[in-house]
């Protein structure tokens, strides 16, 4: 689910962008200019990748200690404000017909590659914020639906191809309204995350006894086996670690969704619940704000 609201949101962004500069070339049937679009548009794939390998060879690179922990907290809070600043300001900018027939002409007028250069920095924005919005919602979930990406890149390409080539009138305003709110619970479940991570960094790194640290709840525990009372179809076993989870517990099958999206966990600490509501109500009102 994570993965295509992301890419659907993101993607669609980036097909409109796309559509709009080339509905304007081939009205004026700049051939070379166009040429120099597709080019753009590749070259800002690559780059992105180039990202997604940096970011995650940033990761390995630190292997699984209190660094890892401080760098993944780190990635939470700045992925977290890249989702609220893209949002709630720069996307509704960027998205801006006007604006972007403007640039396009100003670039044909100095050269085809003008064009390139147009292209290539308004959709490598939106691959950049991709490839950080994906990599910090597979450390949270550890899991990644290929299924969801695809489906959410197709859907957005041909949604951008209806309403930019097609002229078809989809009332947009409504996709970005529903999708951006499931974004502000997404921010708000990485500012959790984060916080949980600057835990174990304190107590990886012996700052922090993990026994003394208070928390509002601590449910659904696994266990070595089941109790009585219990029902074997809530539960899942896992050879390796020979425990039986819960699908409820964050690391369950249900648990690990809404940990991934919500923020949800079984045993947070005070701080990391405070934060999370704080998040939650100033992304909910600056949706607020916007859209209404």
């Amino acid at each position: 689910m994570n993965e295509f609201i992301i890419v659907f949101r993101e993607c669609l962004e980036a097909s409109l962008i796309v559509g709009i500069i080339y509905t304007i070339l081939a009205k004026s049937n700049l051939r070379d200019a166009i040429q120099k679009l597709w080019l753009g548009v590749a070259a800002s794939i690559v780059a992105s990748l180039g990202v997604a390998y940096v970011v995650i060879s940033l990761k390995d690179a630190l292997g699984n200690n209190s660094s890892m922990a401080l760098f993944e907290a780190i990635f939470m809070y700045i992925t977290a404000g890249l989702i609220w600043y893209v949002v709630f300001w720069l996307s509704k900018h960027v998205s801006d017909r006007k604006v972007l027939e403007g640039q396009t002409m100003t670039a044909v007028k100095i050269s085809s590659w003008g064009v390139f250069f147009v292209t290539f920095f308004a959709i490598l924005r939106e691959g950049f914020e991709t490839v950080v919005f994906l990599i910090s919602s597979f450390s949270i979930t550890e899991s990644f639906s290929y299924v969801g990406f695809i489906v959410g890149a197709a859907l957005a390409i041909l949604l951008g191809y209806l309403v930019v080539v097609q002229g078809k009138r989809i009332n947009l305003k409504r996709f970005f309204q529903g999708t951006t709110l499931l974004l502000v619970f997404l921010a708000s479940g990485m500012v959790a995350y984060g916080t949980h991570e600057v835990e174990s960094y304190l107590v990886k790194s012996n700052q922090l006894n993990k026994d003394n640290i208070s928390r509002p709840w601590d449910i659904l525990k696994p266990k070595t086996q089941l109790e009585e009372g219990d029902s074997s179809s809530f539960y899942s076993y896992d050879d390796k670690k020979k425990l039986y989870t819960h699908v409820f517990h964050d690391s369950g099958s249900v648990g690990v969704f809404l940990k991934g999206f919500f923020g949800y966990n079984s045993n947070p600490n005070y701080i990391e619940l405070v934060m999370w509501i704080m998040s939650l109500v100033y992304g909910l009102n600056l949706w607020r704000r916007f859209y209404y």
